[in-house]
């Protein structure tokens, strides 16, 4: 038995456009002290780990195994899917990779997190659970009434139901009653019993991830079979419908950086990009804000981003809207 960290890399950041585009996914950009998100996801799991599994996607991989050279890490391993298909299957192709009794450690490559005691106690005792054959999520102590994120309604390390995305409401409730947690999409479990739960409750995915894997070439998934698995996420999948399911109340700082909020709120005080309440990303020219507060302006080559931070989630409507109208911008 080992316990693999399995880094899921195949996402596209629609909500940090025009910064993060298909070529370059936000998890890419270096906007961390010249580091990206997916180097410091590297660096912060390595020493739990035996072993690294990439999943990335088949436009950006090249991507992550530049940052693997560049960080000398030489005990990972790749897997490139042919098409996104969502989380159910990329864990899949990871589990199918390693042997059943390996522990999976499942993190996004775009996540901002302290490493710290709490983190450190999180990941022990999430492998120590996975080890007993449990399926763990890990469940973030919410700071406020955050719509962005779906909840995890638990009793120590039971949990009682998973929730959607919430009004503002909804979420000021869940904060109030303490009995909530922040889904992070952070995961551990044994490779051969989340594939046993996959089987069990979604089997059109297990059987259709399992003939792509096995007709893959070398790291590469089969283009025209990928297209047959069901595109699902592994919460959907098997999170909330397994009985073998524990949480982790979880301490330790974190944030999915899926917003220009999330960027904003990360950068320290003393930031150059931040101008009072307002911030600039990626524009070597000067900028001056009259008369507005909370407003980040974004550049890039070919586009120009203003919004206001409270709107910061909506970037993701301008993301689907020029998928449909001009896709050019997205590349």
């Amino acid at each position: 038995m080992k316990v693999v960290n399995v880094v899921l890399s195949g996402g596209v950041g629609s909500r940090l456009w025009p910064l993060s585009r298909k070529s370059r996914p936000k998890q890419y950009l270096p906007l961390f002290d010249g580091r990206s998100l997916f180097e410091l996801s590297i660096e912060r799991n390595i020493a739990f780990c035996e072993e690294i599994c990439v999943v990335g996607g088949i436009d950006n991989y090249q991507l992550s195994r530049d940052i693997m050279r560049k960080m000398q890490v030489e005990r990972y391993t790749e897997l490139v899917e042919a098409c996104p298909r969502n989380t159910a299957a990329a864990i899949a192709f990871a589990a199918f990779a390693a042997n059943p009794d390996d522990i999976l450690l499942i993190t996004p490559s775009d996540h901002l997190i302290k490493v710290d005691e709490d983190y450190r106690n999180a990941v022990s005792q999430a492998i120590q659970m996975a080890s007993d054959d449990h399926i763990v999520t890990f469940g973030l102590k919410p700071k406020h009434a955050e719509t962005g994120f779906g909840y995890v309604e638990h009793e120590g390390n039971e949990v009682i139901s998973f929730r959607e995305k919430p009004s503002e409401d909804l979420a000021q409730m869940f904060l109030e009653s303490g009995k909530f947690l922040w889904n992070s999409g952070m995961f551990c479990f044994k490779a051969g019993v989340f594939l046993e739960e996959l089987k069990k409750y979604e089997p059109v995915v297990f059987e259709k991830s399992q003939k792509v894997y096995v007709k893959r070439n070398g790291i590469y998934m089969n283009d025209l079979i990928s297209r047959e698995i069901p595109s699902i996420s592994v919460d959907y999948a098997v999170m909330e419908r397994t009985d073998k399911i524990k949480v982790i109340p979880s301490f330790f700082e974190w944030s999915d950086m899926g917003s220009f909020q999330a960027i904003y709120d990360a950068a320290p005080a003393d930031d150059q990009r931040k101008i009072q309440s307002n911030m600039v990303l990626n524009s070597s020219k000067l900028v001056e804000f009259v008369g507005v507060e909370n407003v980040i302006l974004v550049e890039t080559e070919d586009a120009i981003l203003v919004l206001h931070k409270e709107k910061a989630q909506d970037v993701k409507k301008v993301y689907e809207r020029l998928e449909l109208e001009n896709p050019k911008y997205l590349r």
